[in-house]
């Protein structure tokens, strides 16, 4: 099969840690043809589809790049979207410009409408059974209210990623208004706000979820000392556990309404007792899982997994 992948700039990317990496290497083992683009190596030509793509060939951990051709999407077996946020204007027109792709025939995971539809701060809104009390505004007077409601809260902007701009308030926090100001561009950019959740300094949890089913083990990202966010971008450490009850009463009722709607790979964010995000772009953790569950006796492969499910959609 042949598979392209719409990345970040490959120099950019984490050899020992990137989870697309990890996902082309099980890919490439198993004899796929592989390619990448960029972003803007979408195109129209006319009103049709077109992409601009590179052979990747893996040669252990690392890799050599052919000369770039122009393909038509459908040309491939799937497209795989792995670029990171921010999902800004220019990450939208990517999502048009798929969605004209799989009119015209390619497969493309995730589903480009369904990126769109799916803010990864806003989506946690359609199961409040899972959310923590939460407030979506960019109204300063509200986020004062809210603040003074529960004492503890955290704001975060909706197209942020790896925990950036997300900060922690409680009543005697000196800073409150040059923070809510910041964060909000003095009340002209809407953000969230949650209740904080103490749960946090048990871990993150990330929870994978490939073609509506969770993986057996998240990735509890611990924070650092002194920090509020656990994510590994912001200094926290991935310890994988398995499911808890909970954890699989959110992942099993969000993985199935995720699959009716062609999220095909997807990272649920658990605190506690807690759905806090649903990473529908680039959801990571998988060479963490797969590293700390190797020596078990059942061990936990994300993306040999994620291959199993991505070849069986390809098939059809």
């Amino acid at each position: 099969m042949k598979f392209n992948f719409i990345l970040d700039p490959l120099e950019n990317l984490k050899s020992d840690k990137d989870t697309s990496l990890a996902i082309m290497r099980e890919a490439s083992r198993r004899g796929h043809e592989l390619f990448v683009s960029m972003q803007h190596e979408l195109f129209l030509r006319g009103a049709t589809a077109r992409v601009s793509a590179k052979k990747f060939i893996c040669i252990g951990q690392s890799y050599t790049l052919e000369e770039a051709i122009e393909y038509t999407p459908a040309d491939f077996d799937g497209i795989i979207m792995r670029k990171d946020p921010p999902f800004d204007n220019e990450y939208l027109y990517s999502t048009y410009l798929l969605e004209i792709a799989a009119n015209q025939g390619a497969k493309v995971y995730n589903d480009p409408s369904a990126i769109r539809s799916w803010n990864e701060k806003l989506s946690v809104t359609r199961f409040p059974q899972f959310a923590p009390e939460f407030l979506v505004t960019a109204n300063n007077d509200l986020i004062r209210e809210f603040l003074n409601s529960h004492q503890d809260i955290v704001v975060k902007p909706l197209d942020g990623m790896g925990g950036s701009s997300v900060f922690r308030l409680n009543l005697t926090d000196p800073n409150i208004s040059v923070i809510l100001e910041t964060i909000t561009e003095f009340g002209s950019r809407t953000i969230m706000a949650q209740r904080y959740l103490p749960a946090i300094l048990q871990g993150d949890k990330r929870i994978i979820v490939i073609d509506g089913v969770p993986l057996p083990y998240a990735l509890a990202r611990i924070p650092k000392a002194g920090e509020t966010r656990g994510n590994l971008a912001a200094g926290g450490t991935g310890v994988a556990q398995l499911l808890s009850k909970r954890d699989l009463e959110i992942s099993t009722t969000v993985g199935k309404v995720l699959k009716t709607e062609g999220l095909f790979l997807v990272g649920l964010d658990v605190i506690g007792e807690h759905l806090t995000e649903i990473n529908v772009t680039s959801p990571t953790g998988m060479v963490e899982i797969a590293k700390q569950t190797r020596h078990l006796t059942q061990p936990c492969n994300p993306a040999s997994i994620m291959l199993d499910a991505l070849e069986r959609h390809a098939a059809f």
